[in-house]
């Protein structure tokens, strides 16, 4: 039962996904459709139109198996030979300046999203 949970929440995250590409073709900005899908599951969060309980559990399973979906890319630019070059290591710096920003944001995030269900308990 578990596990249809989470693969009907998944499943519901996957609808923004969808959505926001669809409105990637309406607006013409140079930003991922799925970025426009995960404004739009935001939003719907924020003003309460979807439950934090219809995609939580989805959520987590895939934040804790999101290192799995980097592993198929790390391994890949493994194959180039040109990711030793000047402009390979460039690009490595900005890999790495990157995902310092994002493991960031997500600290921050997770932080104030654990403080505020802190303060919720109590």
């Amino acid at each position: 039962m578990k596990l249809t949970v989470i693969v009907i929440q998944i499943l519901f995250i996957h609808v923004f996904l969808f959505l926001g590409a669809a409105l990637k073709e309406v607006i013409p900005l140079p930003i991922p459709g799925s970025m426009f899908g995960l404004i739009l599951l935001f939003l719907a969060l924020y003003f309460r139109i979807v439950k934090l309980e219809w995609v939580e559990r989805g959520a987590k399973w895939l934040m804790a198996e999101l290192l799995l979906f980097f592993v198929p890319s790390a391994i890949g630019i493994v194959n180039y030979d040109d990711i030793l070059s000047l402009q390979g290591a460039e690009i490595v710096l900005l890999i790495g300046i990157s995902t310092v920003i994002v493991l960031g944001m997500t600290a921050l995030v997770a932080e104030r999203i654990t403080d505020r269900k802190r303060g919720e308990q109590h």
